[in-house]
């Protein structure tokens, strides 16, 4: 059992980062916004009580069981990885910047030119339009590719995401999972 932050760890953690999880040639890099406070202070991703992403890509068939945000290396293994258009944490995405997501974006260019991942998931529809300049952008295949890296978008997992619940996330989850591996 992992214990939990206090709330001053927690505050603390604003501005902190969360160590990509990434290897080279990897079938997928899910890549967040930007990491929560609670996943900085813990230091693993989508660490946040309330986040649906592990259940999201267990529902979707990405991996045979829930697996916890303390795992979140053990995705290497399965051909997964991760990481955030901007490292920084913040308490909300809306926080951000625009700047600081196209910022994100040309870095997270230089990761896939040296990773090459065969897809790039980027989690959150809002901060995928701004950070690529794609203000029209709709969730699913982009229908273009970054360095041959397919780029790929998916709703946010957060629990502060009302427009997609869990039911709605695993069918849009699975559309992914179809596409690379069916």
């Amino acid at each position: 059992m992992h214990p939990k932050p206090t709330s001053a760890e927690i505050h603390a953690a604003y501005g902190q980062t969360v160590p990509d999880v990434i290897a080279p040639n990897l079938r997928v890099l899910f890549c967040g916004i930007n990491p929560s406070l609670y996943s900085a202070a813990v230091g693993h991703h989508f660490a946040r009580p309330g986040n649906r992403f592990w259940r999201s890509l267990h529902a979707a068939g990405f991996t045979d069981r829930c697996y916890s945000p303390f795992e979140d290396q053990s995705l290497l293994e399965l051909g997964y990885g991760l990481t955030n258009i901007v490292p920084h944490a913040t308490a909300r995405a809306d926080e951000l910047k625009p700047e600081a997501l196209i910022e994100g974006q040309r870095q997270l260019m230089t990761t896939l030119q040296t990773y090459q991942p065969q897809v790039l998931a980027v989690l959150g529809i809002s901060a995928y339009r701004v950070a690529f300049n794609r203000p029209k952008a709709v969730i699913g295949d982009q229908h273009e590719q970054w360095h041959q890296t397919m780029i790929w978008v998916l709703p946010n997992p957060s629990g502060l995401n009302a427009h997609y619940q869990l039911n709605d996330l695993q069918r849009v989850y699975s559309e992914l999972f179809t596409a690379i591996f069916i």
